[in-house]
């Protein structure tokens, strides 16, 4: 019997609607690392409670509820028990070594077997710890304080600062021919604590940042602060969206695609200076916005006064 060309030994051809299953599961694998980050960011923050409470950092039977209830769920969907008991002991694993606890039997062990910073997003730990001179930090107005005075900027010299920006940071790409997806295509950004917008297309093979009132057919709408983390590296862009710190709406396609192609840019393509820039004001801003986290709540009183 003849065999089919994309079977032949050394052809990487896929069969029909095998890239699509393939797709599908890179972006569950994604989804799970993703997953993974956020549960050690709140390991984190339950690692801090328990300081703050003088707590003992081990905690067996809390171990013990966890295996249970994932062996409950596996049970409920048919999984094999040995796959669950290793996924449980990932999960426990990571989270001693997040708390400086022997990953298998317990106690503090050595900074080297600590899990690497990456694991851990830089705006995660300034934002549980008080920033050095937060008190000064608070004195800053928070950004939507800025966005009376930003809506009297006029729009003109906004887009065209971003064009030059854009041209200056995705030149490279540009030339490549890697955002001709964009050609005659419109993609949002929202600066949701500003009331900034800005619409991007290409024209001509150049960027175009066309007039606010213009429908994008996809918008990523998120905080100051957050799109600082993006674009400084501090964050990856599926934990802020699985934390809903950052929305996509419109043409989720067009979105993502946009979103695969930053991700994929080599962060140390950009210029020193532009990469230096943009990791201080992120590491600020989330310096800024943890200090404002921490200020104790305001007498109902006196703010019914003012």
């Amino acid at each position: 019997m003849p065999t089919s060309a994309s079977t032949l030994p050394g052809r990487s051809a896929p069969a029909p609607g095998l890239d699509a299953i393939r797709h599908a599961i890179d972006r569950l694998d994604a989804a799970a690392v993703a997953l993974l980050g956020l549960r050690l960011r709140l390991v984190a923050a339950a690692h801090a409670r328990k300081l703050r409470l003088g707590l003992p950092l081990s905690d067996p039977e809390r171990e013990t509820r966890v295996r249970t209830h994932l062996h409950g769920v596996g049970r409920h969907l048919a999984l094999p028990a040995a796959s669950v008991e290793a996924l449980g002991a990932v999960l426990i694993g990571e989270a001693r070594r997040a708390q400086g606890l022997d990953p298998g039997q317990g106690g503090p062990s050595p900074p080297p077997s600590m899990l690497p910073a990456a694991m851990y997003p830089v705006s995660s730990s300034l934002e549980t710890e008080a920033p050095t001179g937060a008190r000064w930090l608070r004195l800053l107005p928070p950004p939507w304080r800025l966005a009376p005075l930003l809506r009297r900027v006029p729009e003109t010299p906004q887009r065209r600062l971003l064009e030059r920006a854009l041209q200056r940071v995705l030149g490279e790409a540009l030339a490549a021919g890697d955002l001709d997806f964009l050609q005659g295509r419109t993609l949002g950004v929202e600066l949701s604590d500003l009331d900034l917008r800005w619409v991007i297309g290409l024209q001509d093979g150049a960027f175009a940042a066309l007039p606010r009132e213009t429908a994008a057919e996809a918008t990523v709408r998120g905080s100051l602060t957050d799109l600082l983390c993006l674009a400084g590296r501090l964050e990856d862009a599926d934990t802020l969206f699985f934390q809903r710190r950052l929305v996509l709406t419109g043409d989720t396609e067009l979105g993502l695609t946009a979103r695969n192609l930053l991700d994929r840019l080599p962060f140390e393509s950009l210029p020193l200076g532009l990469r230096i820039a943009l990791n201080r004001c992120a590491r600020f801003a989330c310096a800024a916005r943890a200090a404002h986290r921490a200020q104790p709540p305001r007498n109902p009183v006196q703010e019914t006064a003012r």
